[in-house]
């Protein structure tokens, strides 16, 4: 396996870095970490089909797409509200 270069801010490297020690990881072990356990765009949709072929499948729920985006934005507003914004 050969190793990559990535610049970034050096605030955002310490951070990253305190992170890692308190897991008990290197900067490197981490970001490996990190690197197989986070979704791209492409996987989160996938799995987000999947999802709603799932539930149509076992209890004939199948939004719309107005549908959906109505409870996409109460998530986002219920979200936010917790988060504090």
């Amino acid at each position: 396996m050969s190793d990559a270069n990535v610049r970034i801010p050096e605030e955002a490297r310490d951070r990253l870095a305190a992170i890692a020690a308190a897991e008990g990881l290197s900067l490197r072990g981490y970001l490996a970490r990190l690197a197989q356990t986070l979704l791209t765009p492409a996987e989160r949709a996938e799995r987000a089909e999947k999802a709603r072929a799932a539930l149509k499948e076992w209890n004939g729920y199948a939004p719309t797409p107005g549908e959906q985006a109505g409870l996409d934005d109460e998530l986002d507003r219920r979200l936010a509200r917790v988060a504090g914004r």
